[in-house]
């Protein structure tokens, strides 16, 4: 893939994923027990071939930068196979990246010297698999100037995501950034084609489509709404549909499964597909490995048997990372990241719980996600009555409890 570029954008501020994100980046929120939000589109991007990827960043980025400098090296005699970390450096003036597009804008410089004849702009905060050469062919056979990576949701679901109009050839005739009435699809009025957010663009066009867009008044310099709503009056703009491919390796039950974990809810709901029997997702396909943390630390272990006190370690339905000890504690439809201790009696029910987190003795926790470091107290109950964790916690819509350090007022030395 040397005559193509990738920008990954990952800056973004996650406001809907609070308080998960007011610590760190959004594409570095924890996910999946040894995953990080940036691990599925990097992974996607190395199977498929690209080498020559530049992620950009902005927001509370240090433990992003961090998690790509330990886990994302490439050859080091490689000079042109990489994996950078760009930080918003103010490059046209005292202004950080006002939008996705400015965001490339600002960085056209990284271009000089590529000898790209296309460039691809993706996300980095979705959970999906997929065959990016299959897109860049499409691409490439339609002639297209710009091809955008679709998907169809229910039609009840479509105001959250740009919405995309196409013809019977699959050209784009039209596109609504977040429409309060999403547009169904002629042959199932209850579904609409969205767009996944990722891009491929013939050089040149994107050149001149952010030349357009810097000098506009009134922009807001996003990508969906300041030049995917206008694009397909100047440029052949191709819709590609993202559940036509699998990934090698992959079983049809995983066909078109992408997630846009933007909510708390969302969020919760990805990591309990991960603990069904057959997940849409697929961690364990040797063919498309899905790369992420391996922590120095040790197996993980369960300990005690007293089947007569009730006092035995156990997980059921449930993923359980690197380094932690299930001591005497009941873990179901749990995802437990690395270095997690739980202790006797403790039940964790239909919960995310970060690196790091210790559950006291006899607490209970249901539908819950518990952020990095949390120590739960012995005893507490978290999840079983909303009103009274409200006063507490942050609740999602969906009632799923979110409990990190500041809630408890957990702080040590290291604390601002």
């Amino acid at each position: 893939m040397d005559a193509t570029m990738t920008f990954v954008l990952a800056g973004g501020e996650g406001r809907r994923l609070y308080p998960l994100t007011a610590a760190r980046a959004k594409p570095a929120v924890h996910f999946g027990a040894r995953y990080r939000l940036v691990d599925f589109v990097l992974s996607n991007l190395l199977n498929s071939g690209f080498r020559r990827i530049r992620i950009l960043t902005q927001y509370r980025a240090t433990s992003l930068v961090e998690h790509v400098a330990r886990w994302w090296p490439l050859a080091a005699n490689m000079a042109d196979e990489y994996i950078e970390v760009v930080p918003a450096s103010m490059n046209i003036g005292p202004t950080w990246f006002r939008g996705t597009a400015d965001a490339i804008w600002q960085n056209l410089g990284l271009l000089r010297g590529a000898h790209a004849d296309d460039v691809l702009i993706f996300g980095a905060d979705h959970i999906y698999k997929m065959d990016i050469r299959l897109m860049l062919d499409h691409h490439r056979t339609t002639g297209a100037d710009l091809t955008v990576s679709t998907v169809s949701v229910p039609r009840s679901t479509a105001r959250a995501f740009g919405c995309v109009a196409v013809d019977g050839q699959g050209w784009v005739q039209g596109f609504l950034e977040k429409p309060s009435d999403p547009p169904g699809l002629p042959q199932d009025p209850q579904r609409t084609l969205v767009s996944m957010g990722n891009y491929i663009f013939r050089t040149s066009a994107l050149l001149a489509e952010l030349r357009r867009n810097a000098g506009s008044a009134g922009t807001t310099h996003d990508f969906g709404r300041d030049i995917m709503s206008s694009a397909h009056e100047r440029l052949k703009v191709a819709a590609y549909d993202f559940s036509s491919q699998l990934c090698p390796g992959e079983s049809e039950h995983a066909r078109g499964y992408w997630r846009d974990v933007g909510t708390l809810d969302s969020f919760h709901e990805a990591n309990m597909d991960l603990v069904s029997v057959e997940p849409h997702l697929d961690l364990y396909n040797d063919r498309w490995q899905i790369r992420g943390a391996q922590p120095a630390v040790g197996p993980c272990k369960f300990v005690f048997a007293d089947d007569e006190g009730n006092r035995v370690g156990t997980a059921l339905d449930s993923i359980v990372g690197l380094g932690t000890i299930v001591s005497g504690a009941h873990l179901e439809r749990t995802v437990c990241s690395s270095q997690v201790r739980l202790n006797s009696y403790a039940e964790v029910v239909d919960s995310v719980l970060f690196p790091r987190v210790e559950v006291g003795r006899r607490a209970r926790l249901r539908r819950c996600i518990v952020d990095k470091g949390v120590r739960i107290l012995p005893g507490d109950v978290i999840g079983e009555d909303l009103e009274r964790d409200r006063e507490r916690f942050a609740v999602s819509e969906g009632g799923v409890v979110v409990v990190t350090r500041d809630h408890l007022g957990q702080r040590d030395e290291f604390d601002l």
